[in-house]
């Protein structure tokens, strides 16, 4: 009878598991996780912190501090990996990048894990909440990392995630309400212990954690976590601790600050005032800033990069059997009008979507009964900048 079937394997029933092809699931999983998840250790040796800078300077313009910061962080990291010295134990260093939306702080991330060719995940801390309450559980940031892997352990465990929006999760300090913090303060907690490197256990679906489910158990230890959020409002905090702002004689005014790099002196005492419990702060040693984009960097970051924004478009209308050329007056413009927009290099793509759109759509049209085989933009075609 059906209700007898047994696995083949173990011997459990039916009952207690799914049963598939006379083999359980449980069986199954034990082995995937014994014969796929071969033991995986990133080679480091051969890609030295310059190598890796190298390589960022290809996708991501400017913010040299930031890139030689994350250079030598990853390679350290990694580096720590490989070592077995029982004397000495190596600790792990998370990193927190600060700066605006659209300078490159997910492209560098990202970029990395392309070098390495390891996992990376992006995950979004405003979606988080505490244990037991409606959203996701922080968990869940360990789900979408071995997602990523494959579900190979041994290779998620060393993968990288990248944590965006750290700074909506700050303690709500003026908050009058009574109710608990649950997506802020509260999962800024639940973050210490992933974060610091501990056994997890995590449900392979995602979702909510019960009893009943089948866990993955991951090691945090070798994963690096690379934290990022905009922190609007620290500037003023850092003012505020650099007693710039002064009532009074012009005298007492201390050596001027260029304001514009403010949030390149921040350090820990600032972010616990912003907001981030001084244990997460420990566990994100490494702080590095970004700095925003002006105009020629704006413009470089539309030409220069190995996926530039101009050459994806010159190959998208190239796939047409149409040469596409922007003349620098169009390039002006194009940047002029992202600066407007105050969105840094996404508001390039935002103004480029709008402005390729039209001839993107009668492209076959042009193509077949005009027969032009070059597209020019520039600053003269009519409406197409406003």
């Amino acid at each position: 009878m059906e209700k007898d079937l047994m696995c083949a394997f173990c011997g459990r029933k039916k009952k207690e598991t799914s049963i598939g092809i006379y083999i359980c699931d449980i069986c199954i999983n034990i082995h995937n996780t014994k014969v796929f998840n071969k033991k995986i250790t990133v080679n480091i040796n051969n890609k030295k912190p310059k190598d890796i800078k190298s390589f960022l300077d290809q996708y991501v313009i400017d913010q040299e501090e930031a890139k030689k910061t994350l250079s030598v962080a990853v390679y350290n990291h990694y580096k720590r990996i490989s070592y077995h010295d029982k004397e000495v134990e190596i600790e792990k260093s998370n990193i927190l990048m600060i700066g605006n939306t659209g300078i490159g702080k997910t492209l560098l991330a990202r970029s990395i894990s392309k070098f390495l060719d390891i996992p990376f995940v992006i995950v979004d801390a405003t979606g988080l909440t505490e244990a037991g309450y409606v959203g996701e559980d922080v968990e869940s940031i360990l789900t979408h990392l071995l997602q990523s892997a494959n579900f190979n352990i041994y290779k998620a465990e060393q993968g990288i995630v990248f944590i965006d929006e750290i700074d909506k999760i700050s303690r709500k300090v003026d908050n009058p309400s009574i109710t608990r913090d649950v997506s802020g303060e509260g999962v800024q907690q639940a973050l210490l212990k992933i974060l610091e490197g501990s056994i997890v256990n995590v449900p392979p679906q995602g979702g909510r954690k019960h009893p009943e489910q089948k866990m993955i158990t991951i090691n945090t230890k070798n994963i690096l976590f690379i934290a990022s959020g905009a922190f609007e409002g620290l500037e003023k905090i850092i003012a505020n601790r650099l007693n710039m702002s002064h009532l009074g004689y012009k005298q007492n005014i201390p050596k001027k600050v260029k304001t514009e790099n403010i949030l390149n002196m921040v350090i820990s005492h600032d972010l616990r005032t912003f907001g981030l419990i001084p244990e997460l702060i420990g566990r994100l040693p490494i702080i590095t800033y970004l700095h925003p984009l002006n105009k020629i960097s704006m413009k470089r970051i539309l030409l220069e990069p190995k996926n530039s924004l101009i050459k994806q478009y010159k190959n998208l209308f190239k796939m047409d059997g149409i040469t596409l050329e922007i003349t620098d007056d169009g390039i002006e413009e194009i940047v002029n009008k992202a600066l407007s927009l105050g969105l840094g290099a996404r508001g390039l793509r935002t103004l480029c979507e709008y402005i390729f759109k039209d001839f993107m759509f009668e492209i076959d049209s042009l193509n077949n009964f005009l027969k032009l085989d070059k597209y020019i933009i520039s600053k003269k075609i009519n409406n197409i900048f406003k």
